[in-house]
């Protein structure tokens, strides 16, 4: 579905477009069904950027998927191979499990291989939005990152947009003046977009090529209605860098991207800080909801401590739980083998049970309406002990059954009406379900 912009020498076909011309979409009602929401408000919201609905018109078999303030929170899973291990049947195993357990989009983060064939593989099998970070694919095409040019990032991102990909990281915000605000860092640069371009920067004495061609990316974008996430290339990697000069200064520059971006019709997001402690993190959504005009927040955890090697998914999830409930829109998700390892099929089972933990969390402490439906429906099994739907309606029915059979002993109730823990004996539900209490006074 294709009509005329303002300028009549392009053709656009973006959801942003069509909201602000009082339009509803497919793509928008399928999202209304999906929230529980007016298809009017869904609209509105798009056409105002609250809301985005990353959609490239050529992903086929795609279920559209909102991420903004009045949707629930979203999370998303990181999978892709490196140069060390490349293959492509793994990472469709990884897209499969990551469905499964509930990722609302995954982002395709490979950097090693037939990178086209992959990323063809993993559109064609999936039905949620694909991510990528186009800057991955031009560093593998060259012999160093200070050989790319903006020719080549150019046409890696509109071929990866032909593709299919529905939304794409661009660290187009990470500017050469902000360079010398990383000196007084404890660990510079984590981000490897933002340390490729850095050295890039460095070694050219030039501006960031991503943002010297921004208007070319947003042409592309809007060509086939890519959603842009503005990358945070100087994100914190670590409690001590978090909430300084170098991560502000980025994301003050993500203010004109993002208007710019509204002004082509383009649908955009901001990227947000990785390692944050928990007293600063509601600053950070204020400050990035008030510079970014209520642009969506797309946040890495953030993880609230340095120490929890082996556990990250766990930090992470603390973090992603007070941030949702701040104001984030979408969680991406970290695994245990975060900072040590390239993730495995179980490594993202775990890391998405966390993150869909806490952004469920989050839409109950947000009074999202609904929200609150599943819990209360567990409580009402486990009144009932109703093992079985118990199990269904748990996030990860399998982890769950698995433990209450492992655990299971002679000491238990033959009726079911027990668990392990306790035991028939010192069960309190079972033993005050076994009196009358019509028949007692207080």
């Amino acid at each position: 579905m294709t009509l005329e912009s303002n300028n009549d020498s392009h053709r656009v076909s973006t959801q942003r477009w069509f909201a602000r011309r009082g339009e509803i979409t497919p793509a928008m009602r399928h999202v209304a069904a999906q929230e529980e929401l007016d298809p009017e408000l869904v609209r509105t919201e798009v056409a105002g950027g609250r809301l985005i609905i990353p959609a490239n018109v050529n992903h086929m078999g795609l279920e559209p998927a909102g991420i903004g303030a009045v949707a629930r929170v979203k999370i998303n899973a990181n999978i892709g191979n490196s140069t060390v291990k490349s293959d492509i049947e793994n990472e469709l195993e990884k897209l499969r499990v990551s469905i499964h357990y509930g990722a609302d989009t995954v982002m395709d983060l490979s950097t090693g291989g037939d990178l086209d064939a992959i990323r063809t593989a993993i559109i064609d099998a999936s039905r949620v939005p694909i991510g990528t970070v186009p800057i991955y694919q031009a560093a593998a095409m060259v012999d160093n990152p200070e050989d790319l040019t903006a020719d080549l990032l150019l046409s890696v991102i509109e071929r990866q947009a032909k593709q299919g990909v529905d939304y794409m990281t661009v660290h187009c915000a990470l500017l050469r003046r902000h360079l010398p605000l990383i000196g007084t860092r404890l660990m510079g640069i984590v981000s490897r977009g933002g340390g490729i371009l850095a050295r890039w920067m460095v070694h050219h004495n030039q501006e960031n090529p991503l943002y010297e061609h921004y208007d070319d990316i947003l042409e592309i974008a809007r060509r086939y209605d890519v959603s842009l996430s503005l990358g945070d290339g100087l994100r914190p990697g670590c409690l001590a860098d978090a909430s300084d000069d170098a991560q502000f200064a980025e994301l003050t520059a993500m203010e004109e991207l993002t208007l710019r971006a509204w002004d082509k019709d383009v649908q955009v997001m901001i990227e947000g800080p990785g390692h944050v402690p928990m007293d600063q993190i509601e600053m950070n959504v204020r400050r990035q909801k008030e510079l970014c005009h209520g642009a969506p927040f797309y946040t890495l955890g953030p993880l609230v401590t340095d120490i929890a090697a082996g556990y990250d998914h766990i930090a992470s999830a603390i973090g992603g739980a007070m941030i949702a409930w701040y104001g984030a829109d979408m969680l991406c998700y970290v695994t245990p083998k975060e900072h040590l390892g390239l993730p495995e099929q179980e490594d993202v089972r775990a890391g998405i049970v966390a993150h869909k933990l806490a952004a469920h969390a989050a839409d109950v402490a947000r009074g999202r309406a609904g929200a609150r439906k599943r819990d209360d429906a567990m409580s009402r099994a486990r009144a009932d002990f109703d093992w079985s739907t118990q199990f269904s309606l748990a996030l990860d029915p399998d982890m769950a059954r698995s433990l209450f059979q492992s655990a299971a002993s002679a000491d238990c109730a033959e009726d079911g009406r027990a668990c392990s823990m306790c035991g028939p004996k010192f069960c309190p539900m079972r033993g005050l379900k076994d009196i009358d209490w019509a028949g007692k006074s207080f």
